[in-house]
């Protein structure tokens, strides 16, 4: 454990099944802050994790959640803060498994799914989280947004708008809740070895001639770790950050420079 970055209760990792969401789960137990980590349908990997997680010493809860189900965004909150007093951070990781589409090319369907469970579903978080976090002195959001901001990948779109849409809500948290002593910042994601990535790979989505051209617009000639993600964020979350809001920072290898 570190210094203390934290105050007493609890950072709910929302997605904390996903590859990306395990690390940041890790990252902040080793920060010295308990965890409440959601999942969708992997519950067994849920429950090893809070096992992994219990063995280093931190402590987790595990929940069961669907962001696009308004009452049950409402229980979980609920769930987290009696089981950890109260919650300090707010983590949004979760999002629907992004198909590779042109624009054009994209069912009118998939796109109202993706927006309704994505973007109302960030929605339902906040609007179940922010009475919280004001009853309790105060706290932050983090959202794992989309390098895709800072240059368009082409075919991504169905991952990318949505965060942009939930990137504006996250603008209007911080300017809107400041007075409350709410913060709310972005990681922006580049490519990063975990999740997504890894199972379009597998699919043989991204080939070789895709891996050479996302390296032109890299500056660092790699892909990200999922723990570069959670270095991030426990910054932006921790008391290290207690002036920063309204803020992006892009762990994306220079991605668009």
């Amino acid at each position: 454990m570190t210094d203390k970055m934290f105050p007493e209760g609890a950072a709910l990792m929302i997605g904390g099944s996903g590859g990306v969401g395990q690390a940041v789960c890790r990252e902040f137990v080793r920060a010295g802050t308990a965890v409440a980590l959601t999942y969708n349908k992997k519950k067994d990997v849920a429950e090893k994790l809070a096992a992994e997680l219990r063995a280093m010493g931190g402590r987790a809860s595990v929940h069961q959640l669907t962001i696009g189900d308004a009452k049950r965004c409402e229980a979980v909150l609920a769930e987290a803060a009696a089981e950890h007093k109260r919650l300090h951070t707010i983590v949004v990781g979760a999002g629907t498994f992004a198909q590779q589409l042109l624009l054009a090319e994209m069912p009118r369907e998939l796109w109202q799914t993706v927006m309704e469970q994505d973007v109302n579903g960030f929605f339902n978080v906040m609007h179940a989280a922010i009475p919280r976090l004001r009853e309790w002195g105060g706290g932050s959001f983090v959202h794992l947004g989309s390098a895709g901001h800072l240059s368009w990948p082409e075919r991504d779109g169905i991952s990318v708008a949505p965060k942009a849409a939930i990137e504006a809500l996250i603008t209007g948290i911080a300017r809107e809740e400041g007075r409350h002593k709410i913060r709310a910042n972005t990681v922006l994601l580049g490519v990063i070895e975990a999740g997504m990535f890894l199972e379009l790979t597998r699919q043989g989505v991204f080939d070789e001639a895709w891996v050479k051209e996302v390296h032109k617009n890299l500056a660092l000639k790699r892909w990200g770790k999922p723990e570069e993600i959670g270095h991030a964020v426990v910054f932006l979350a921790s008391d290290k950050a207690l002036y920063v809001t309204g803020q992006r920072i892009a762990v994306a290898g220079g991605y668009g420079l």
